[in-house]
């Protein structure tokens, strides 16, 4: 079996786990916290990895400016992603972002000159119209038709980046080790996500208005927590929704998804080092998929018969490219 497939593969283990534990906390505490808290427990773990492996920040300017970059996209990816995780439903949020691996493979062909077969794009194509199927609600017609979840933009944005930062690690890899990428890049997202957190904590001090949340947001969870109980989860007559505190479980969750979330880093980046920039994208696209499966099976909630045509057409599409 190559090396790419079972580098991709590991990586959307790690990270189809990681969406449930970051899904459940969000709906705790919020999105932004969650966020920041996971990747201050993933940069602080691959400072570790790389101190005891002797491995230094990158001095290249190239190849610290593009893991910067690499960082700021995953900043930006992983907010979105969690966001529209906890405004949900989970299963479309996750169906929506799984599309990332068909963008990362026209992408890696546009601008690294990668091939990709007749058989291959039409797998693309495929794939394409089964996420705008999972992703869109008929109600009757065209006048009808709307986005299934406020989730979606947030997915759509969420895919786009994470496209964007496999596109960019794969090309900063070639001028440096993939460890070094890597501690770039997640300090770097980490740095950020704590300026972000700052801000917001900034401009939504006060006593009755938590953290990013909005009355429209209130409402959302106020329905897609209904199968998650928690004490901490109420809407005040205010319609502002206060999200709760942090918990012995919310910690182990953010805990638990930084390390997973590291762990799928290491493997994808050291796919890209080694393999094809398509196959590892597109096989670390199949992350969201164990997602869906534990909220269908284990969270109660369902996908429109529209929704599992189109999810079946992502299926049959990823296996298309994935076709030599």
């Amino acid at each position: 079996m190559p090396i790419g497939f079972l580098a991709g593969l590991g990586a959307a283990l790690s990270w189809g786990t990681l969406d449930v534990l970051s899904a459940l906390a969000s709906r705790r505490i919020g999105s932004l916290e969650v966020t920041t808290g996971i990747q201050i427990v993933a940069a602080a773990l691959v400072v570790a990895i790389a101190a005891a492996t002797g491995t230094t920040f990158p001095t290249d300017p190239f190849v610290l400016i593009g893991s910067a970059f690499v960082g700021a996209a995953g900043a930006g990816a992983y907010l979105s992603y969690f966001t529209g995780l906890r405004i949900g439903p989970i299963a479309v949020v996750s169906g929506m972002v799984a599309a990332y691996g068909g963008l990362t493979v026209v992408l890696a062909v546009v601008i690294r000159g990668e091939s990709l077969s007749t058989v291959q794009a039409f797998g693309a194509t495929i794939a394409t119209v089964g996420v705008i199927l999972t992703g869109v609600a008929f109600g009757g017609g065209l006048r009808g038709t709307k986005l299934a979840s406020p989730g979606v933009a947030f997915a759509i944005i969420a895919l786009v980046l994470f496209s964007a930062m496999a596109l960019g690690t794969d090309i900063v890899i070639d001028r440096a080790g993939w460890l070094q990428v890597l501690l770039a890049s997640k300090v770097t997202n980490a740095v950020l996500s704590v300026l972000i957190l700052v801000l917001a904590l900034t401009a939504f001090r006060g006593p009755a208005r938590p953290l990013l949340v909005s009355s429209a947001e209130a409402d959302a969870e106020a329905s897609s927590v209904s199968a998650l109980p928690s004490p901490h989860n109420s809407v005040t007559g205010s319609g502002v929704s206060r999200v709760g505190r942090w918990d012995g479980r919310v910690v182990a969750f953010v805990v638990l998804a930084g390390v997973l979330d590291i762990a799928g880093l290491m493997v994808f980046a050291f796919g890209l080092e080694v393999a094809e920039t398509w196959l590892v994208g597109l096989v670390s696209s199949f992350g969201p998929a164990v997602t869906i499966v534990v909220a269908v099976a284990f969270l109660g909630e369902r996908l429109r018969p529209i929704q599992w045509v189109g999810m079946a057409g992502i299926l049959v599409g990823m296996i298309a490219i994935a076709l030599p």
